[in-house]
Formats: C-alpha cells, sequence, structure tokens
C-alpha cells in the first residue's frame, strides 16, 4: 500500500486551517478554555497569548499555538468549541427568555402572570406579586430598577430549575 503524499499547498493549507483553530481557542474565556480538554502546553500557550498585547509576539505565539496543534487531534477540539459555542446560545437563548417574561409581567399584568403559574404552579405567588408591585412602583417613580432586577433574577432562578 502507498502512502499519498499531500502537496506542499495541502500541507500549508492544514497548518494554517490548525493555527485558525488555535486562534479560535484564544477567543474563549480562561473557564471555557478549562472546560476543554488540551495538552497542557497547549493550554499554557493559548492562554499566554490571550494576555499578549504586542503585534509582533503575538503572532509568533499564534505560530506557536498552530505547531503545538499539530500534536493535537484537531475534530475533538472542534466538536468541543461546538459544544461550547451551543452552551453560550443556549445561555443567551436563556437570559433573552428571563427579559421577555420581566417585561410581560410588567407589561401585560395578570394575564402575564397566569400563564407564568400555568407554566410554574409551584412558584411563591405572593414574593412574585410583591416584586411587580416594587417594579411598578420603581418604573412610575424613576428609580434605580432593584426589584426589576430581583425579578430578573427570580426568573433565571426558574429557568435554571426548569430543565
Amino acid at each position: 500500500m502507498t502512502e499519498q503524499r499531500l502537496s506542499k499547498s495541502q500541507l500549508k493549507r492544514e497548518m494554517h486551517e490548525l493555527q485558525a483553530l488555535g486562534e479560535h481557542l484564544m477567543e474563549l474565556s480562561h473557564g471555557q478554555l478549562e472546560d476543554i480538554d488540551l495538552p497542557e502546553p497547549l493550554r499554557e500557550a493559548v492562554m499566554t497569548a490571550s494576555q499578549m498585547k504586542k503585534h509582533g509576539a503575538l503572532h509568533r505565539q499564534k505560530q506557536y499555538i498552530g505547531r503545538l496543534m499539530r500534536d493535537t487531534d484537531p475534530e475533538s477540539i472542534r466538536r468541543a468549541l461546538q459544544r461550547v459555542e451551543h452552551a453560550g446560545r443556549e445561555q443567551a437563548a436563556a437570559f433573552k427568555r428571563c427579559e421577555r417574561w420581566r417585561e410581560r409581567l410588567l407589561e401585560e399584568g395578570k394575564a402575564a402572570f397566569e400563564e407564568l403559574l400555568g407554566i410554574f404552579p409551584d412558584i411563591d405567588r405572593q414574593h412574585v406579586r410583591r416584586l411587580l408591585r416594587e417594579a411598578h412602583r420603581e418604573r412610575e417613580e424613576h428609580l434605580p430598577p432593584r426589584a426589576q432586577r430581583a425579578l430578573f433574577r427570580f426568573l433565571a432562578d426558574l429557568e435554571t430549575h426548569r430543565g
């Protein structure tokens, strides 16, 4: 069986792809980076690069990351990046749902509250009513939105315990 040799151009394209994948890792937060199974030298190189400011040094660090990427399984890193990005999208969607619920509760009043009770029948009704009263008062009197934030946190807590 003969090995198929890759052209110099193909090798160069693959190296650029690996370097781009390494640069994608640099965009992650330290917490997200910790959630991905990476060889320690690569993790350290990525964390170091994220702190660099000078263009020349950063360029060399990216090339170094590209070289380290050659010794990894790029598909497992791509899958891990997809999981991280999916979790970020889910978190953003949950945040938006909580914002919509808060606005609906404040704008629509009883109808939205009854709908919320239909979805979460075990919630502390008195607590939610108190938060709504305070939030309405804050809006009317142009006060800092403490109760609105508390209502949002309450809804976010419901959202996290939903599934």
